[in-house]
């Protein structure tokens, strides 16, 4: 595979399910390109991006709620970000689905630099609140743990 963005440590947050998050956007990232360098054609292009922007979508989410519920005090300079981003991929997603745009190169380089930005700045900075909050760097896998002992199913 054509590897555009490679994952290390630096991008780390300290917070494991939000890094494995990111390690995976940046996986989606990497089928994208290695897509468009291969010339898979714009369905299947069309398809990783669909693919990426969902899990974002999803990841923003996870986000959001955690800056919820740790009353992370820039919440919506976060959240405004995220919405942007989204904004803008729903936008080429129309216009790839219309005909009126190809995913090129340039869009491959602003994705990585947005999402290398975003989670060397923003991202970091609300690891360390919720760090400095007492939240657990492996918080995943306590909050499974305590659903199984309450409950014997799961939200996820």
């Amino acid at each position: 595979m054509e590897t555009l963005f490679t994952w290390s440590d630096d991008l780390s947050v300290g917070i494991q399910e939000i890094d494995e998050q990111h390690k995976e956007l940046v996986n989606l990232l990497n089928r994208l390109h290695d897509a468009v360098v291969s010339h898979h054609g714009s369905t299947a292009c069309s398809e990783i991006l669909n693919q990426l922007a969902e899990y974002t979508r999803v990841h923003f989410i996870v986000e959001e709620s955690l800056m919820r519920i740790l009353h992370y005090p820039e919440f919506e300079q976060h959240k405004a970000e995220h919405e942007a981003l989204v904004a803008q991929v729903v936008a080429l997603q129309q216009k790839l689905a219309a005909g009126q745009a190809t995913i090129t190169f340039e869009l491959l380089h602003f994705l990585k630099v947005w999402l290398t930005k975003h989670i060397a700045g923003s991202d970091r900075r609300y690891a360390g609140f919720f760090l400095e909050k007492g939240m657990s760097p492996d918080w995943s896998h306590q909050v499974e743990q305590t659903m199984q002992k309450k409950w014997s199913w799961k939200f996820w």
